[in-house]
C-alpha cells in the first residue's frame, strides 16, 4: 500500500512526541484507521524516521536506480498524440512509427496514459422484425436441448465474401470504451 505524505508526517510527529516509541506510534496510528485496516510495521516507521533525520522531509526519497530514458514525458506525449490521431492502428505499428520498442509502448499505454485495449466486435443491427424471430429461436433451442446436456459455444472465425476476415486480433486503445460500430 502506498502511504500519503500526511500519513508519513503523522507517524514521524507521533514518534517524536511519544519519546521515540514505535509501539505507541503504531497504536495511535491504528486508532485512526479502520478496525481491519492495514497498519505499519517497525521497519517502516524506523525507515521514515531515519529518512526524516537525514533529509528533513517525510516524502519518499528519489530512487537511486537508473533514470527513465524511454518513458519520458516527451515520449508519453508523442504516444498520446499518435494514438488519439490514429486509434485504429495496432500497437505494433504505433511502436514502429514512433521508434519505440513494443514493450515500452505497451507500458506507456496502460500505466502512463491509463488507456485500455478494447476489442472491436462485428455485430449486426437488430431490426424490429428480428425480436420475435430471436425469441422463437431461443424457445426452439430450449425445447431441443435436454436438461442435463452440455452445450459448448465456440468463437469461430468469420470469413466474408468481400474478402474481409475475422477482426479477432484488432484492439482499440482508449481511456473508455468507444462503442463504435465497425462497418
Amino acid at each position: 500500500m502506498s502511504w500519503t505524505s500526511e500519513h508519513r508526517a503523522f507517524i514521524v510527529e507521533t514518534y517524536f512526541k511519544n519519546a521515540d516509541s514505535i509501539i505507541e506510534t503504531q497504536r495511535l496510528f491504528h486508532s485512526g484507521v479502520s478496525r481491519h485496516g492495514k497498519t505499519l510495521d517497525r521497519k517502516t516507521i524506523s525507515l521514515w524516521v531515519a529518512n526524516f533525520r537525514e533529509t528533513g522531509s517525510c516524502l519518499k526519497r528519489k530512487s537511486p536506480g537508473r533514470p527513465r530514458h524511454v518513458r519520458t514525458p516527451e515520449n508519453v506525449a508523442a504516444v498520446r498524440d499518435a494514438v488519439t490521431q490514429s486509434p485504429r492502428r495496432s500497437a505494433r505499428k504505433q511502436a514502429s512509427a514512433l521508434g519505440l520498442s513494443q514493450r515500452s509502448l505497451r507500458r506507456i499505454l496502460p500505466e502512463d496514459l491509463k488507456f485500455h485495449p478494447y476489442k472491436m466486435m462485428l455485430v449486426q443491427e437488430m431490426k424490429e422484425c428480428d425480436w420475435p424471430n430471436r425469441k422463437k429461436c431461443c424457445e426452439i433451442f430450449l425445447e431441443n436441448v435436454a436438461p442435463n446436456d452440455v452445450v459448448l459455444p465456440s468463437d469461430e472465425a468469420h470469413f466474408h465474401l468481400s474478402g474481409c476476415v475475422n477482426k479477432q486480433n484488432f484492439r482499440y486503445w482508449a481511456e473508455s470504451n468507444p462503442r463504435q460500430k465497425h462497418e
